[in-house]
């Protein structure tokens, strides 16, 4: 039964619906981090310390803000506008999208992160590609634990727009969701850089091949991520209908 059940599931994971879905995730998510990793980089051509400089560290969460914002926006009704594999993680979690279709979507995720930083690593010229990192007065697990808190509200904030009770306010989703992880950035972006993200941390990383402390942004995000799902379902809202991207089908 179980694997017929896979089987089905799998098969629902590659019809031309799918596939769309995963071409939307592959753009908007390639928008958003070449808009990130490139206002990152931007902030140090500009600046001569921008390690030190605050307007830095407003420049990234105003970029974070206005892609996450318009990435999410572009593909919601295609994929639902995961844009990250964290959110993705949650609804996983949630029962909102098959396993197969969660999977297909990392791919896409972290294939366009991959390709977006390579873009930016070719047209500035081989200018270095901006990895996260974590403050020297950190450790790991402390920044596990700040990355996993940061995509908790992340994730909390997409699973409350896409609530159907709020009716005529779920259009202003996409910006709530922009708005969390701006500030979420402002929050943390001194300590692990506030990325949030899985797919953007490891574009980076490859591209500039270094993957020191890489973990601390996949074991964060995901479980805060899967907190935050289980907790709106199951414990602040139970019952409700499904958020972006679910389990029949794909998009909101």
């Amino acid at each position: 039964m179980a694997p017929a059940s896979f089987a089905a599931r799998f098969q629902k994971s590659v019809t031309p619906t799918s596939l769309r879905a995963y071409l939307a995730e592959f753009i908007s998510t390639f928008f958003y981090v070449f808009a990130v990793v490139g206002s990152a980089m931007a902030s140090r051509k500009l600046m001569s310390d921008s390690a030190t400089d605050p307007s830095s560290l407003v420049l990234v969460a105003i970029a974070n803000t206005f892609a996450l914002s318009s990435s999410v926006y572009i593909a919601a009704n295609v994929s639902g506008g995961h844009v990250n594999p964290a959110v993705t993680f949650g609804l996983a979690i949630g029962g909102h999208i098959s396993v197969p279709t969660a999977l297909f979507y990392w791919v896409s995720q972290m294939l366009a992160s991959i390709m977006a930083c390579l873009l930016l690593k070719i047209a500035t010229v081989s200018q270095h590609i901006p990895t996260y990192a974590i403050a020297n007065e950190m450790t790991g697990f402390g920044a596990s634990m700040l990355e996993g808190v940061l995509a908790f509200a992340l994730v909390y904030t997409v699973y409350a727009s896409a609530d159907p009770r709020n009716g005529a306010l779920g259009t202003i989703g996409p910006l709530a969701i922009g708005l969390m992880a701006g500030a979420m950035v402002l929050a943390a972006g001194p300590f692990s850089g506030g990325s949030m993200n899985p797919a953007l941390a490891f574009g980076s990383a490859v591209i500039a091949g270094g993957f020191k402390n890489q973990a601390v942004y996949w074991v964060g995000p995901l479980i805060g991520a899967a907190v935050a799902g289980l907790l709106y379902d199951n414990v602040v809202f139970p019952g409700q209908a499904s958020v972006r991207g679910d389990s029949e089908g794909i998009g909101v």
